[in-house]
């Protein structure tokens, strides 16, 4: 999967997109790369003259859609309830379930399997049908598990919000602060805040499984690096759903009129 770099002309209400050409780098760092160059895209396309930022208000009839980028699981997105309302636990499995049951989960899976094949980032699970077989398995394994960890187990014990609360207002680097931090700041069942033990748990959690089917990345180098991926996809996803536009607008349904719903 060949990485790409963004670049961009800004002028008020318009936008122009180039590629500018990247060079090989480790499996790890083009996974990485090509994460942020997505979070570059989508954080480009909000850019807006001043009049168009004060005319940018939030609209209680829209709901966010069930993908970014078409394939990017986005169903634990909402804006933040006023008065806040917590998830049960068997909501918070449910939420789990469906990330990690997608067919976006699927499909992410198969692109990391098929970059991994090219690269032989795991010589030991071969080439062909069967080695991409294996690369599709553990690459699936690592979202499943790192959803249920993060989504359900740990955010059931510790009592914290596995949900990501979009803002949707504000100055483009007040929301690219507030998506990066909730990273790292949590809401709890209780309506606090607190820090973020769900995600740096559970993805420890999720990492320390792997490596009952990684043989060949077994070091605690390995684990921490695969630890700092992790974070840093979450953190890249975050920003994604909080600049990804509005997926569906509805509109109430009137006396005598239709109500319908606008991609």
């Amino acid at each position: 999967m060949k990485p790409i770099q963004v670049g961009a002309t800004v002028k008020p209400g318009v936008l122009e997109l180039r590629e500018i050409p990247d060079h090989p780098v480790g499996g790890g760092r083009r996974i990485q790369r090509s994460s942020l160059s997505l979070v570059t895209l989508v954080f480009l396309t909000q850019i807006r003259s001043p009049a168009q930022q004060r005319d940018a208000l939030p609209n209680p009839n829209e709901t966010p859609a069930d993908h970014v980028l078409w394939i990017i699981p986005n169903f634990r997105t909402m804006s933040l309830p006023q008065p806040y309302r917590p998830v049960s636990a068997k909501e918070k499995f449910q939420i789990a379930a469906q990330d990690s049951f997608d067919r976006g989960t699927v499909g992410l899976a198969a692109v990391f399997a098929a970059d991994g094949l090219a690269t032989e980032s795991h010589r030991s699970f071969g080439q062909g049908a069967v080695g991409y077989a294996h690369y599709l398995a553990t690459a699936y394994s690592d979202a499943a598990i790192g959803n249920v960890m993060t989504e359900a187990i740990f955010p059931s014990f510790l009592h914290e919000d596995p949900r990501f609360f979009r803002r949707g207002t504000g100055s483009r680097w007040s929301r690219l602060r507030y998506a990066v931090g909730q990273i790292l700041i949590t809401h709890t069942d209780s309506s606090g805040k607190q820090f973020n033990f769900s995600e740096f748990g559970g993805n420890s959690a999720a990492v320390a499984i792997s490596m009952a089917y990684y043989p060949e990345n077994r070091r605690a180098s390995d684990a921490v690096s695969k630890l700092g991926l992790q974070i840093a996809l979450d953190t890249a996803s975050n920003v994604l759903k909080e600049f990804w536009p509005q997926g569906r607008r509805r509109r109430a349904i009137k006396s005598g009129g239709e109500a319908g719903i606008t991609k």
